[in-house]
Protein backbone atom coordinates (compact mmCIF):
# COMPACT_ATOMS: atom_id res chain seq x y z
CA UNK A 1 0.00 0.00 0.00
CA UNK A 2 1.63 3.57 -1.25
CA UNK A 3 0.96 5.68 1.77
CA UNK A 4 0.52 9.20 0.29
CA UNK A 5 -0.89 12.42 2.11
CA UNK A 6 -4.51 12.05 1.24
CA UNK A 7 -4.70 8.82 2.60
CA UNK A 8 -2.73 9.47 6.09
CA UNK A 9 -5.22 12.69 6.44
CA UNK A 10 -8.14 10.71 5.40
CA UNK A 11 -7.31 7.47 7.79
CA UNK A 12 -6.80 10.26 10.66
CA UNK A 13 -10.14 11.66 10.08
CA UNK A 14 -11.53 8.32 10.55
CA UNK A 15 -9.77 7.51 13.14
CA UNK A 16 -10.73 10.21 14.77
CA UNK A 17 -14.41 9.95 14.15
CA UNK A 18 -14.16 5.71 15.06
CA UNK A 19 -12.74 7.20 18.72
CA UNK A 20 -15.30 9.40 19.47
CA UNK A 21 -17.83 6.94 18.60
CA UNK A 22 -16.05 4.49 20.42
CA UNK A 23 -15.20 6.73 23.41
CA UNK A 24 -19.62 7.06 24.12
CA UNK A 25 -19.47 3.66 24.41
CA UNK A 26 -16.59 2.96 26.91
CA UNK A 27 -14.43 5.38 29.21
CA UNK A 28 -11.69 3.36 29.06
CA UNK A 29 -8.40 4.60 27.08
CA UNK A 30 -6.65 1.83 26.35
CA UNK A 31 -9.75 -0.38 25.59
CA UNK A 32 -11.01 2.35 22.90
CA UNK A 33 -7.78 2.71 21.42
CA UNK A 34 -7.38 -1.02 20.94
CA UNK A 35 -10.88 -0.75 19.38
CA UNK A 36 -10.50 2.43 17.63
CA UNK A 37 -7.09 0.98 15.98
CA UNK A 38 -9.37 -2.26 14.85
CA UNK A 39 -12.32 -0.81 13.32
CA UNK A 40 -10.47 2.04 11.43
CA UNK A 41 -9.22 0.17 8.65
CA UNK A 42 -12.68 -1.74 8.58
CA UNK A 43 -14.45 1.56 8.22
CA UNK A 44 -12.14 3.35 5.98
CA UNK A 45 -12.18 0.59 3.13
CA UNK A 46 -15.41 -0.93 4.10
CA UNK A 47 -17.22 3.08 4.38
CA UNK A 48 -15.64 5.80 3.52
CA UNK A 49 -13.46 4.63 0.47
CA UNK A 50 -16.55 2.85 -1.66
CA UNK A 51 -18.68 6.59 -0.82
CA UNK A 52 -15.46 7.97 -2.48
CA UNK A 53 -15.50 5.64 -5.45
CA UNK A 54 -19.29 6.04 -6.13
CA UNK A 55 -19.47 9.59 -5.71
CA UNK A 56 -15.97 11.26 -7.70
CA UNK A 57 -15.43 10.98 -11.00
CA UNK A 58 -12.06 9.35 -11.08
CA UNK A 59 -11.06 7.00 -13.72
CA UNK A 60 -8.30 5.61 -15.36
CA UNK A 61 -7.00 6.75 -18.36
CA UNK A 62 -4.59 4.41 -21.07
CA UNK A 63 -3.41 5.87 -24.27
CA UNK A 64 -4.88 4.72 -27.67
CA UNK A 65 -4.66 1.52 -28.56
CA UNK A 66 -6.90 0.28 -32.15
CA UNK A 67 -7.21 -3.39 -30.57
CA UNK A 68 -8.50 -2.44 -26.89
CA UNK A 69 -11.01 0.06 -29.05
CA UNK A 70 -12.68 -2.45 -30.55
CA UNK A 71 -12.25 -5.40 -28.11
CA UNK A 72 -13.92 -3.27 -24.96
CA UNK A 73 -16.02 -0.34 -26.79
CA UNK A 74 -17.48 0.71 -22.90
CA UNK A 75 -13.99 1.08 -22.13
CA UNK A 76 -12.91 3.95 -24.89
CA UNK A 77 -13.76 7.15 -22.24
CA UNK A 78 -10.51 6.02 -21.05
CA UNK A 79 -8.77 6.74 -24.12
CA UNK A 80 -10.24 10.22 -24.90
CA UNK A 81 -8.18 12.50 -23.64
CA UNK A 82 -5.07 10.89 -25.32
CA UNK A 83 -7.21 11.17 -28.05
CA UNK A 84 -8.52 14.44 -28.04
CA UNK A 85 -4.65 16.21 -25.96
CA UNK A 86 -2.46 14.71 -28.66
CA UNK A 87 -4.70 15.43 -31.55
CA UNK A 88 -4.30 11.63 -32.75
CA UNK A 89 -6.39 11.73 -35.54
CA UNK A 90 -5.77 15.09 -37.24
CA UNK A 91 -4.35 14.86 -40.59
CA UNK A 92 -5.58 11.35 -41.07
CA UNK A 93 -7.24 9.54 -44.41
CA UNK A 94 -10.67 8.01 -44.06
CA UNK A 95 -9.14 4.26 -44.81
CA UNK A 96 -7.11 5.28 -41.98
CA UNK A 97 -9.11 6.39 -39.35
CA UNK A 98 -11.32 3.40 -40.49
CA UNK A 99 -8.94 0.64 -39.96
CA UNK A 100 -7.67 2.40 -36.47
CA UNK A 101 -11.58 2.80 -35.55
CA UNK A 102 -13.90 0.78 -37.52
CA UNK A 103 -16.81 2.17 -39.54
CA UNK A 104 -18.40 5.16 -38.03
CA UNK A 105 -21.19 4.43 -35.48
CA UNK A 106 -23.29 6.53 -36.87
CA UNK A 107 -23.17 9.89 -39.22
CA UNK A 108 -23.44 13.06 -37.43
CA UNK A 109 -26.04 16.03 -38.64
CA UNK A 110 -25.09 18.52 -40.76
CA UNK A 111 -27.21 21.70 -41.06
CA UNK A 112 -25.79 22.81 -44.31
CA UNK A 113 -27.32 19.91 -46.41
CA UNK A 114 -30.22 19.54 -43.74
CA UNK A 115 -29.36 15.49 -43.17
CA UNK A 116 -26.66 13.14 -41.99
CA UNK A 117 -23.66 13.48 -43.31
CA UNK A 118 -20.82 11.09 -44.51
CA UNK A 119 -18.02 13.57 -42.98
CA UNK A 120 -19.03 13.19 -39.56
CA UNK A 121 -18.54 10.15 -37.88
CA UNK A 122 -19.19 9.60 -34.87
CA UNK A 123 -18.84 6.90 -32.33
CA UNK A 124 -19.63 5.95 -28.72
CA UNK A 125 -17.21 5.71 -25.81
CA UNK A 126 -19.18 4.28 -23.44
CA UNK A 127 -19.79 5.29 -19.94
CA UNK A 128 -17.39 7.04 -17.71
CA UNK A 129 -18.07 5.59 -13.44
CA UNK A 130 -19.72 7.17 -11.04
CA UNK A 131 -23.12 6.33 -9.22
CA UNK A 132 -25.39 9.17 -10.73
CA UNK A 133 -23.58 9.09 -13.97
CA UNK A 134 -26.38 8.82 -16.88
CA UNK A 135 -24.37 10.26 -19.83
CA UNK A 136 -23.13 8.70 -22.24
CA UNK A 137 -19.36 9.86 -23.84
CA UNK A 138 -19.09 10.34 -27.46
CA UNK A 139 -16.97 11.43 -29.90
CA UNK A 140 -16.98 13.12 -33.46
CA UNK A 141 -14.54 13.05 -36.30
CA UNK A 142 -15.39 15.48 -39.15
CA UNK A 143 -13.47 15.43 -42.89
CA UNK A 144 -12.98 17.28 -45.21
CA UNK A 145 -11.49 15.85 -48.53
CA UNK A 146 -11.00 12.88 -46.86
CA UNK A 147 -9.22 14.09 -43.80
CA UNK A 148 -9.92 14.07 -40.44
CA UNK A 149 -10.03 18.20 -39.94
CA UNK A 150 -11.59 18.50 -36.43
CA UNK A 151 -13.16 16.30 -33.25
CA UNK A 152 -15.27 17.35 -30.86
CA UNK A 153 -16.59 14.98 -27.78
CA UNK A 154 -20.09 15.85 -26.13
CA UNK A 155 -22.33 13.51 -23.74
CA UNK A 156 -25.69 12.06 -24.80
CA UNK A 157 -27.75 11.85 -22.03
CA UNK A 158 -29.46 8.35 -21.39
CA UNK A 159 -33.38 8.05 -20.77
CA UNK A 160 -35.03 5.23 -19.31
CA UNK A 161 -38.46 4.28 -19.99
Amino acid sequence: MILTPTFIILISVVFVLVWRFVKTIDNRKWLTLLVSLALTPIAYFYVLYPMINIFSSYHHEKYFNAEAWKETPELRFEMLNNIVNDSTFIGKQKNDVESLLGQAEWYGWDDNIKENSKDKWNYNLGYKPGALNTFQECIELEFQNNTVVSLRTYQLEKTFE
